[in-house]
């Protein structure tokens, strides 16, 4: 049986981030008895159910996949996104990285769904094509209205990176959407 290395990685990296939460748990609660170098700097309020809200500013977009198991911007990723209008239900959906703030990672959700003719504003949605991310192969549309902050340990699974030239159509769209630099 062949040994996926990266799910194996990512098994591992969850393992330690799961570690490491217990730990400062165990130090207090602001972790004033942990050492400097375990103590970790708040993000932002976080609501009961734990989902910070949707990103409302403007942000620097970024394409930095890395192939090193770690979550990064232009890559494509599974994770539990809150609805919209319920953050305390969702469901697990690939997003798109499109760049950070503070610890959150900043998130576009995908589907499947065609919005180019359904009466939505155009600008809303970015076809970005397909990919292995989506196992039917169907084409996906980045969703530009919601912008997502998901912390890295959220993250399910890696689904793929997302090609340059489409990530830059996303990267435009969020320019000329919420003037992101």
């Amino acid at each position: 049986m062949p040994i996926n290395f990266r799910s194996l990685a990512n098994a591992v990296r969850t393992s330690v981030r799961v570690l490491q939460k217990l730990r400062s748990g165990a130090a207090g609660p602001a972790g004033q008895n942990a050492p400097a170098s375990a103590r970790q700097t708040p993000v932002r309020a976080v609501r009961p159910n734990g989902y910070p809200g949707d990103f409302q500013g403007v942000s620097a977009i970024r394409y930095a996949p890395q192939p090193d198991g770690s979550p990064d911007p232009g890559e494509i990723v599974w994770a539990w996104v809150p609805y919209e209008e319920d953050h305390n239900r969702g469901k697990d959906r690939p997003v798109l990285l499109v760049g950070k703030n503070g610890g959150y990672l900043l998130a576009l959700m995908l589907t499947s769904r065609d919005h180019d003719h359904d009466g939505r504003r155009s600008d809303d949605y970015v076809d970005i094509g397909t990919g292995s991310w989506d196992r039917q192969q169907r084409p996906s549309e980045a969703n530009l209205s919601r912008i997502l902050q998901i912390t890295p340990d959220a993250i399910r699974r890696e689904g793929a990176v997302l090609d340059r030239q489409h990530f830059d159509l996303v990267a435009a769209g969020l320019r000329r959407r919420h003037s992101w630099k």
